[in-house]
């Protein structure tokens, strides 16, 4: 059982601007409506630990292992908890389409036991926190492409 979620945006800014801005850990809380804080070197195998604001929850940590990253294209990250209950897949993919613009997808799935619970309980909530992360991501692109013309 699943619950997956997937967005995508055509940025008119550089592939390799747009992934500065994901990587960028210091400035999320500037575009992320859903990660107020984060932490990672994006090292394959190392954490990255993210502050995450649900409402009406209160902010929370969140751990998980860098699973890829394939600098400008592809970052993948998630969990996976014993006995099958709950594991996560995150992936943020970048595509250039022109020196000026790429497209980026965010792509969330949820898998285990536990994941038509938490899909039941949350996929609204992560509907619109993913969708606000991905316009942000595209919003402080553009702000950023723009103020280095």
């Amino acid at each position: 059982m699943s619950f997956s979620l997937h967005f995508k945006e055509e940025i008119p800014a550089p592939r390799q601007l747009v992934w500065d801005v994901i990587c960028d850990t210091e400035s999320y809380a500037l575009w992320n409506p859903f990660i107020v804080a984060c932490e990672s070197s994006f090292e394959p195998g190392t954490p990255i630990t993210m502050r995450v604001k649900i409402p009406p929850l209160p902010v929370f940590t969140q751990k998980e292992t860098i699973f890829s990253n394939v600098s400008g294209d592809l970052m993948e990250y998630g969990i996976n908890q014993p006995f099958g209950l709950l594991s996560s897949v995150r992936q943020h993919v970048l595509t250039e389409l022109s020196a000026d613009s790429c497209r980026y997808e965010s792509f969330f799935e949820l898998r285990g036991k536990l994941a038509p619970m938490v899909g039941f309980a949350l996929g609204k909530k992560l509907e619109r926190g993913f969708a606000g992360m991905t316009q942000g991501i595209a919003r402080r692109s553009i702000e950023l492409h723009n103020s280095n013309k």
